[in-house]
């Protein structure tokens, strides 16, 4: 009886022994994942990653912006004024933004942030009060006009952001407009800046040691009171000084005695910049330029090949555009470019106001655009010009490249498809503005008009030195360059800021800022991008470069096939599961049966 209840036993015991062991199996498993995450954390906690597996590695920052995010020394605070009831694509420029800052954030413990809604009170009287602080500060508000419920309504946004270090503070723009381009592009133009935009501000309130740039006198340059607002612009990045050179052999330089009684001949400037001469250069004034580009420096030249002037047009309806001789030619031609002396008319022009009436003794004007003028829009991809506004010229030439070993030679800028060029002496009428223009004369397509220059120079002045000079070590003459840049822009007015004369002084107005049509264009960010790519500081500008992809969908294929494409999004999904759901029952079903 004994031995037959023992054999009864002997299958539930069997039965008992793999339940315990998965029940162990278990447990283990649970252990080891435990451990892992744990040992993954404390990993982390030493050794940073990321890991960006979108397709135009949207989630990864450059090097040169990491690099300056982790020797922050001091706290950064942004105050982003994103926060609010907005459109769709204003919440997407917010939410952008915040996922940019918390990228920041993880370089760096030395950045802070917040979000602000300028609009949260609901007194009429301390909400503007907020606006003009923050237009005080240096935003620009928007002027939204948003669908409601009852029809539409006015609603002012100030889409930017107030970065502040120690005691100093920066106003950003975060909606970069551009003219002519959809609100789509622009706000995708917008989140592609984020990262250059927000890195370039805490490097401007950041920087300790500025590079050191010159403007040139003394061959009929602008005045300091034309290129005022540029002038300003460049003092966040560089110390800006404006230089005459006169002949003066150390103008630019400076000398240095080495150990062994060596002098040692060096630039005292990055990058140089010669606005809008005109009077010719004299040999010597070429051969300190030249020289100081041998040693590594850069210029930035505006330079008018067509002396040409509105001030003679309204004494009389005509003038004629002669050749502005500035004894350069030769130079340009030993570095790689020849200005040509003529001038490029573009149907894509500024327009100016022409009186062509008369009401009670009031002049009635009108606007035509000025063919003269040509509206140049950027459509080059490299980072100088690359979502720039379009540039306003005045009296521009075209460039041509000439063979030029080792160098690199790069157009930044060209006309419109309906463009032409006249050569001097060229007659310059208001009467071309009473007529429609003759298209069959603009068959010429994308004219360049400005030139990056790269590598390393020739000297002009190869062969041309006597040898008692070259022989002096004060001089170190220098006959092929170590390496530098150079622009060269064939129109002098792109870099002169217009002047509002009022009470006792003279205000300059915004440059790139047009005083007819009221509207700012790209002159500004142009100069801005140009002398720091010149100041080899092309790291960060680099990231203009960047481009994310804006998906968009077909307007036109979501109203035809809306019906379709909202039943596949919401049924299918639905039925799906259904099916799923009723594969898994039949198949445990069997199985288990």
């Amino acid at each position: 009886m004994v031995k037959h209840k023992a054999e009864n036993r002997g299958p539930e015991v069997a039965e008992s022994k793999p339940k315990q062991s998965i029940r162990q199996a278990g447990l283990f498993q649970l252990a080891v994942g435990i451990i892992f995450i744990i040992l993954i954390n404390v990993i982390g906690a030493y050794i940073f990653t990321r890991f960006d597996l979108t397709a135009e590695k949207r989630f990864t920052l450059s090097e040169p912006t990491r690099k300056m995010l982790k020797n922050l020394d001091d706290v950064v605070f942004i105050q982003v004024y994103l926060d609010g009831e907005f459109p769709a694509g204003f919440k997407r420029l917010r939410k952008e933004t915040k996922e940019m800052l918390d990228q920041f954030r993880a370089y760096t413990n030395n950045l802070e942030y917040e979000f602000i809604n300028p609009s949260e009170s609901e007194d009429p009287t301390e909400r503007n009060a907020v606006y003009q602080r923050l237009v005080e500060r240096g935003l620009n508000p928007t002027d939204l006009q948003v669908k409601t419920n009852d029809g539409s309504s006015q609603q002012i946004i100030f889409p930017g952001a107030i970065a502040t270090y120690r005691e100093k503070e920066i106003p950003i723009e975060l909606l970069i407009s551009q003219m002519g381009v959809s609100p789509e592009e622009v706000l995708n133009n917008s989140i592609q800046n984020l990262e250059f935009n927000l890195a370039n501000t805490i490097r401007r309130l950041t920087v300790l040691n500025k590079p050191k740039i010159a403007f040139i006198e003394g061959h009929g340059e602008l005045s300091l009171l034309r290129v005022a607002d540029i002038t300003r612009a460049l003092q966040d990045y560089y110390q800006v000084e404006r230089i005459r050179i006169s002949g003066q052999l150390n103008s630019l330089t400076e000398r240095e005695e080495t150990d062994d009684g060596q002098i040692v001949v060096r630039n005292k400037f990055n990058t140089l910049i010669i606005a809008k001469p005109d009077s010719a250069f004299s040999e010597k004034d070429k051969f300190i330029i030249d020289q100081f580009i041998m040693r590594g420096g850069n210029v930035l030249w505006l330079v008018d090949p067509v002396y040409a002037s509105m001030d003679s047009i309204q004494n009389n309806s005509s003038t004629v555009g002669i050749i502005n001789d500035l004894n350069l030619d030769d130079q340009f031609f030993q570095y790689g470019v020849r200005l040509n002396t003529n001038l490029v008319m573009d149907l894509n022009a500024l327009p100016i106001p022409i009186q062509t009436g008369d009401m009670g003794g009031t002049p009635q004007y009108s606007f035509y655009p000025w063919f003269f003028f040509p509206l140049i829009t950027p459509t080059i991809d490299h980072p100088i010009v690359k979502n720039l506004n379009a540039v306003k010229t005045e009296f521009i030439s075209s460039i041509d490249t000439v063979k030029a070993p080792g160098i690199k030679k790069t157009i930044l800028l060209t006309s419109s498809e309906f463009s032409r060029t006249v050569n001097t002496p060229a007659l310059i009428s208001l009467d071309i503005l009473m007529n429609e223009p003759d298209k069959r004369l603009y068959k010429q397509q994308f004219i360049p008009v400005a030139l990056l220059l790269e590598g390393k120079f020739k000297s002009l002045y190869n062969g041309r030195v006597p040898p008692e000079i070259l022989e002096r070590q004060e001089i170190g003459f220098v006959g092929e360059g170590r390496g530098s840049r150079q622009i060269v822009i064939a129109d002098g007015d792109v870099i002169k800021n217009s002047v509002r004369n009022t009470g006792d002084r003279p205000v300059p107005y915004p440059l790139g800022y047009d005083i007819y049509t009221q509207q700012t264009f790209g002159n500004k960010a142009l100069i801005l991008n140009a002398v720091n790519y010149l100041a080899e500081e092309d790291g960060l500008i680099s990231i203009r470069s960047r481009e994310l992809k804006l998906r968009l969908l077909d307007r036109t294929k979501v109203t035809k096939e809306r019906i379709r494409w909202q039943l596949l999004n919401t049924v299918l999904p639905v039925v799906l599961i259904m099916l799923l759901g009723l594969f898994m029952f039949i198949y445990r079903k069997r199985k288990y049966t």
